[in-house]
C-alpha cells in the first residue's frame, strides 16, 4: 500500500472512531436529560399530592377527634416524603436519593391507607363533600404518579442500557456517566392496602 493510501486509511479510521465517540457521548447526554425530565414530571405530581394531604387531614380532623395519632402520622410521613423528594429532585437517579424517596413514599402511602381504613368508622366523614372531592383528587394524583414513575423508570432503563453496552460503556466510564437508580415500586402490602371510596 502506498503512503497516501495508508494515510487516507488511518484518517478514515480516526474519523470513524471520533464519530462513534461523539455520537455515544451525545446519546448518553440525551438519555440522561430524558430521565431527569421524566423525574421532574414525578416531582410535579408528588408536590400536588403533598399539597392535598394537609387539606385531607384538616377535613378529617373535624370528624376524627379521637384519631390524633393517625392524623399526626400522616403529616409526619408527608413531611418526610417532601424532604426525600427534594433530595431526589436535586440528583434524579442517585441510588441513595431514590431509595430514600421510595421508603418515604411507602411510609406515606401506608399512613394514608391507615387513615382511610379508620375513616370507615366515621359515616359523617364519608358523607362530607369536601372529603369526597379531596379523595377523588388524591386518587387521580396517585394514578398520575404511577404513570410518571413508569415513564421515569423506562427512561432510566434506556439510559442504563446505553451506558452498559459497547462502545457507549467506554464513553460512560471515561466521562463519569454513572448508572441511574430506578424509582422503587411500592411493596405489595402497600399496593394492596384497603382503599376507601367516598
Amino acid at each position: 500500500m502506498n503512503p497516501i493510501g495508508l494515510f487516507i486509511f488511518f484518517v478514515t479510521i480516526v474519523a470513524i472512531i471520533t464519530v462513534v465517540i461523539i455520537s455515544s457521548y451525545n446519546d448518553l447526554v440525551k438519555l440522561r436529560n430524558r430521565y431527569k425530565n421524566a423525574y421532574s414530571q414525578i416531582d410535579v405530581q408528588l408536590q400536588r399530592r403533598y399539597d392535598l394531604i394537609p387539606n385531607l387531614v384538616e377535613t378529617a380532623k373535624g370528624y376524627m377527634k379521637h384519631e390524633r395519632e393517625t392524623l399526626e402520622a400522616v403529616i409526619a410521613a408527608r413531611n418526610s416524603a417532601i424532604n426525600a423528594s427534594t433530595r431526589a429532585a436535586q440528583n434524579p437517579g442517585d441510588p441513595q436519593a431514590m431509595q430514600q424517596l421510595g421508603s418515604a413514599e411507602t411510609a406515606l402511602t401506608g399512613a394514608l391507607g391507615r387513615l382511610m381504613v379508620i375513616s370507615e368508622s366515621y359515616p359523617e366523614l364519608k358523607a362530607d363533600r369536601t372529603m369526597s372531592q379531596l379523595m377523588e383528587e388524591l386518587s387521580s394524583t396517585e394514578n398520575r404518579i404511577a404513570f410518571a414513575r413508569q415513564a421515569f423508570n423506562d427512561a432510566v432503563t434506556l439510559y442504563n442500557t446505553k451506558s452498559e453496552t459497547f462502545p457507549s460503556n467506554l464513553i460512560a466510564n471515561n466521562f463519569n456517566f454513572a448508572l441511574a437508580q430506578l424509582l422503587p415500586d411500592a411493596p405489595p402490602e402497600v399496593k394492596n392496602a384497603p382503599r376507601v371510596s367516598f
